[in-house]
């Protein structure tokens, strides 16, 4: 069995909307979230989709899926105080529910460009290798700072790589990691990989177009809109 769980928890406070978290942002009619949720209903190999939500704004996502007959979210669960958290109460709703030797994708709901080879290329990842992790290199230079904000050093740029998602597990060994930082009272992980990798896992890496873009920013919407526009215009004249 294979499931998605995306994560749509964040209030979106760069993104300069009080009265809308970002993932609820329109384009062309359709909110960002319902535009990343299709990837995942339209995927063959995706069986189920588990969404953290803001537990104030669940009624009102309840009513997308069921607008746009998205079948496959089969649960939506209130986020948590971070975004490690809330992941945890999503893989507690997939624990729950599902075998423990599942494949669980791990998504943002606020990453709409994920492709279908890229899903299916985790999910065989995680089949293969126990994990599967969307990266893409990095395109500027990354420096080190002193404590003076001077540059001390230059990363060497060949070996630097942005890690994005889905960030593909399976259910049993992510869900047991959770319990275990749980335990110690780490719940501020930057992501998935970040906590898979303290506690020892190795994460085989899968490569991802720059065009899986987060939208973060007022000025990712702008992109996303740019890039969307430029997948349809390909699509329609056979670019």
């Amino acid at each position: 069995m294979t499931n998605a769980l995306i994560f749509a928890g964040g209030s979106g406070v760069r993104m300069n909307n009080a009265a809308k978290p970002k993932q609820f942002l329109q384009l062309y009619g359709k909110e960002i979230i319902i535009h990343t949720l299709e990837q995942f209903q339209n995927h063959q190999q995706i069986d189920a989709v588990c969404v953290v939500c803001i537990e104030s704004w669940i009624g009102f996502l309840q009513g997308l899926v069921r607008q746009y007959g998205l079948s496959k979210v089969r649960w939506i669960v209130p986020g948590g105080k971070t975004g490690q958290e809330s992941i945890f109460n999503g893989l507690s709703t997939l624990h729950e529910h599902c075998p423990i030797d599942s494949i669980v994708l791990v998504h943002d709901g606020v990453r709409p460009l994920v492709s279908g080879k890229l899903i299916s290329d985790c999910i065989e990842s995680v089949k293969q290798y126990g994990s599967g992790i969307a990266v893409a290199p990095a395109i500027e230079t990354i420096v080190n700072l002193d404590k003076e904000d001077n540059i001390s050093g230059i990363t060497d740029r060949s070996k630097c790589f942005y890690a994005k998602a889905p960030q593909g597990f399976v259910l049993k060994d992510l869900y047991g990691v959770h319990i275990e930082a749980r335990k110690k009272g780490s719940v501020n992980a930057i992501d998935s990989a970040s906590l898979m990798h303290e506690y020892g896992y190795t994460l085989h890496t899968v490569p991802c177009s720059y065009e899986n873009i987060k939208i973060t920013t007022p000025a990712d919407f702008y992109i996303f809109r740019a890039l969307y526009d430029a997948r349809e215009n390909s699509q329609v004249f056979g670019l």
